[in-house]
């Protein structure tokens, strides 16, 4: 089982990290906002990922739009509620 987390930048890149069960990165790439890109990206992995965790910031909504239209199973993430960034 592969697990996917994107960190979406405002409007130049993204970075996307894919790791398996025991927390090896399969893949790892910093890359445009473009979702043709992205989708190229992950393609060889999407039989295997169990979902794609994408930050929810001001513009998230095309990228998770167009992953969840391609067939990913897609989570949103506050990241001012995960513990290891909480006081930042």
């Amino acid at each position: 089982m592969l697990f996917c987390g994107i960190d979406l930048h405002s409007n130049n890149c993204l970075v996307i990290v894919v790791s398996d069960d025991n927390d090896k990165v399969v893949y790892s790439n910093r890359l445009p906002n473009d979702l043709a890109t992205v989708c190229t990206a992950l393609g060889s992995y999407q039989q295997e990922l169990s979902g794609v965790v994408v930050e929810c910031t001001y513009n998230w909504y095309w990228l998770v739009d167009g992953l969840v239209a391609s067939g990913y199973s897609l989570h949103l993430t506050n990241t001012t509620e995960i513990k290891q960034y909480a006081g930042l």
